[in-house]
């Protein structure tokens, strides 16, 4: 048994050296710009929540509405980032909560902003996906 945990152990530490002499971070790969930024990270959940909400909202569930509201999730995917929706729709859901606790969703600056910034990117999607 003591040989093989010597022999496991040899092995970890020339794997480890032969790792380390080949290279770590060159020079090249610390100099490389970053990846880009990820596009439409919304997970899935998010988008099929989204998809239910709008649906209800523009008459129910017919593929007509499903074909124009999961437009507008993949719009606004492309506006704002998954981060930045899901604290607005937070703000915006939660705003109508009575008392001091709903003044907490209400009142702070960064509340209206992204709440407006929701409602425009909303706005937008809306032109692209449901043509007149």
């Amino acid at each position: 048994m003591y040989r093989i945990i010597c022999l496991l152990g040899c092995v970890l530490v020339v794997g480890l050296a032969g790792c380390a002499g080949r290279g770590g971070v060159s020079a090249s790969a610390a100099s490389r710009p970053e990846a880009p930024k990820q596009v439409n990270d919304f997970p899935t959940q998010a988008r099929v929540e989204y998809v239910f909400q709008c649906m209800r909202d523009h008459g129910g569930q017919n593929y007509d509405n499903l074909y124009h509201c999961s437009c507008m999730v993949d719009e606004l995917a492309k506006k704002m980032s998954y981060q930045t929706y899901s604290e607005a729709v937070v703000f915006k859901n939660l705003r109508s909560m009575p008392g001091e606790q709903g003044g907490l969703f209400r009142d702070p600056p960064q509340a209206r902003r992204l709440r407006n910034e929701l409602r425009q990117a909303e706005r937008e999607a809306e032109e692209v996906c449901f043509v007149k």
